[in-house]
């Protein structure tokens, strides 16, 4: 049954377009692509919506321009090819966007960028500010300065954690397939294509492929989890073709086209999508199954007597895990003590605290408010 695209109330949309669209397979750079891409987002603007674009391509035309014939292994030589080929992105989205009376910003970003509270608060201003004065930001990963310890990893993740940054309501993750088949279309010709799931399905990651591209670092896997990312913050994700004419008009004015992922948790105040965007954590605290339903089911703080193991090395004010007796992740939060002080503190009463540590910061190792569920 057909539904109305998550895309037609939505005021503030994140585009992110593969390397296989803008760059013809890897053949550089398509400005008549990209004109098109400006062409569909002009008509956005005019609908009303603010518009953030993750464009990939830059590695890719970095490469072109260095004529080699295939894509590094080598980071240092993929870091001179993002140096090479940003410039070009930049030039490219610049004048394709203007003739269609478009101002364009181009905004890299890191991990660190979204891990750091201070770094994440000063992106989210900065691309505010450009939506406000009617900019569309063109993002991609840094990767002229990116190592695998600050790497976000794919433009999907990014899409998704640009999304919760930025409290969009929809994230359009623009590919080339179809959408969400039921199993890999290009092995199994009675694969379908599914319409419509819920955002976070685990059902949903068995039906996802691998990468379809050797220019690209996605596959549908990526953008099944993007999704599930986005959702965390309340955003909806469609996964569609980007070739289909006039996708992202069609989309605004209702029309159901590739797999939409509804989300169906309510949005995140503003610090708990920072905490649940978190990539990388500096530890763990392994909780008792009394702690875990008090986090679960009644919205409790997480008490030292309920931590039985502390992993890791970590400080005040980091973001650790939270794990059950099986090592799932049940809840990620800002920890009030040391990984040293939480270590004497563990399986302990909070009233004891002050004896065994000679201080109190406060009675919670994580405070409710600074803690999100997973």
């Amino acid at each position: 049954m057909s539904h109305v695209s998550c895309l037609r109330d939505a005021r503030r949309i994140v585009v992110k377009v593969g390397s296989a669209l803008v760059t013809n397979e890897g053949r550089g750079l398509d400005p008549d692509a990209i004109a098109l891409w400006g062409g569909q987002i002009g008509r956005l603007r005019a609908l009303g919506k603010e518009v953030v674009m993750v464009s990939s391509g830059a590695i890719a035309e970095g490469i072109k321009r260095l004529g080699w014939p295939r894509r590094p292994r080598e980071i240092h030589e993929l870091q001179a090819a993002a140096a090479v080929g940003q410039m070009g992105l930049a030039q490219v989205y610049e004048s394709c966007f203007r003739a269609h009376g478009l101002q364009t910003a181009q905004v890299l970003l890191t991990h660190e960028d979204l891990a750091d509270r201070r770094r994440y608060l000063n992106a989210r201003s900065t691309l505010l500010t450009l939506l406000r004065l009617g900019v569309v930001p063109i993002i991609n990963e840094n990767d002229t300065v990116v190592t695998d310890e600050i790497k976000v990893g794919d433009n999907d993740t990014l899409g998704a954690l640009v999304t919760n940054l930025i409290d969009a309501d929809a994230l359009v993750i623009l590919t080339d397939q179809s959408g969400l088949y039921t199993a890999d279309p290009r092995h199994d010709p009675a694969a379908v294509l599914l319409p419509r799931v819920v955002a976070g399905d685990p059902v949903l990651e068995g039906m996802a492929g691998g990468a379809g591209s050797s220019i690209g670092r996605g596959g549908m896997i990526t953008k099944v989890l993007a999704a599930r990312r986005a959702a965390h913050g309340g955003a909806s994700t469609v996964v569609c073709s980007g070739r289909e004419p006039d996708v992202l008009v069609r989309l605004a004015g209702g029309e159901s086209v590739g797999t939409e992922f509804v989300a169906q948790t309510p949005r995140l105040a503003a610090r708990k999508q920072w905490l649940a965007d978190h990539l990388q954590l500096r530890g763990a605290l392994r909780v008792d199954a009394g702690a875990g339903r008090a986090l679960r089911e009644d919205g409790k703080s997480l008490l030292p007597i309920g931590v039985v193991e502390v992993v890791g090395e970590f400080e005040r004010g980091e973001v650790v895990a939270i794990l059950d007796a099986e090592g799932r992740e049940l809840a990620r939060g800002l920890v009030n003590y040391s990984a040293s002080d939480a270590r004497r503190i563990a399986r302990r009463p909070s009233t004891e605290i002050e004896s065994l540590l000679g201080f109190v910061e406060e009675p919670e190792l994580i405070h409710r408010d600074n803690l999100v569920l997973r």
